[in-house]
């Protein structure tokens, strides 16, 4: 940055490299305590940019500011994909770099349903979408998004829903929804796969209808209309 006005010891005017210019003291400029508000310091992408949009109020962080932070740590922190690699090739619309821009489609979207704390959801609208957008976005209630959590890790080569049974050599399948569901033994993983697929969609119909009404309607439009797939 370069002083481009000096109008007095308290009243400079400072330009940064990318054009951005501000007021500040001789003295914040000789301790290099200016921000560029364009900076990019969250997770390398993101920046606060100049708006109404607060990353902090009375000295705690803003609920937006959290979200908004955790969704590009999901997208573009090595360290965050080294646990959860489903998020390997997530990334985040362009504009959502900049907080204020995120900040308005947060306040015209954010919404909470008692009991519930609400997550940032990109997956549910478009099944298998990597791209935080404002088209691909929605809030949900943790008991929604909780419908949606595989353990791939843990169930290994098998469908979703099914497992090995070792003592009798076939396949078991169950719902691990609010409490597991057993749902029998089948003699092929496909069998047992088709049984949790018809319970598993009638139980996230069931969950919509409990909170139609609380929701927005394109989330309860895609909940009905979710599919549960051999290859999830």
């Amino acid at each position: 940055m370069k002083i481009i006005e000096y109008k007095n010891c308290l009243n400079i005017v400072v330009q940064f490299r990318d054009g951005y210019i501000t007021n500040a003291t001789y003295q914040e400029f000789c301790q290099e305590m200016i921000r560029n508000p364009y900076d990019k310091t969250i997770h390398n992408v993101g920046y606060i940019g100049v708006g109404l949009h607060l990353a902090t109020l009375d000295g705690i962080t803003t609920k937006k500011f959290r979200v908004w932070e955790r969704m590009l740590q999901r997208c573009y922190d090595k360290k965050f994909h080294e646990k959860f690699i489903t998020y390997e090739n997530c990334i985040t619309y362009e504009k959502w770099h900049n907080f204020q821009d995120f900040g308005d489609w947060f306040d015209d979207n954010y919404y909470e349903v008692e009991k519930n704390k609400m997550q940032l959801d990109k997956d549910i609208l478009i099944k298998g979408n990597k791209i935080y957008s404002p088209d691909t976005c929605v809030f949900v209630p943790n008991k929604i998004n909780s419908l949606f959590t595989k353990s791939n890790a843990k169930r290994g080569n098998y469908p979703i829903g099914v497992s090995y049974h070792i003592d009798s050599g076939k396949f078991e399948a169950q719902c691990n929804n609010k409490n597991k569901k057993y749902l029998g033994i089948f003699t092929t993983p496909e069998e047992a796969f088709s049984v949790y697929k018809i319970h598993k969609e009638k139980y996230i119909k069931q969950i919509a209808d409990e909170y139609k009404g609380k929701i927005p309607e394109k989330l309860y439009n895609a909940l009905y209309k979710y599919k549960v797939e051999i290859t999830d």
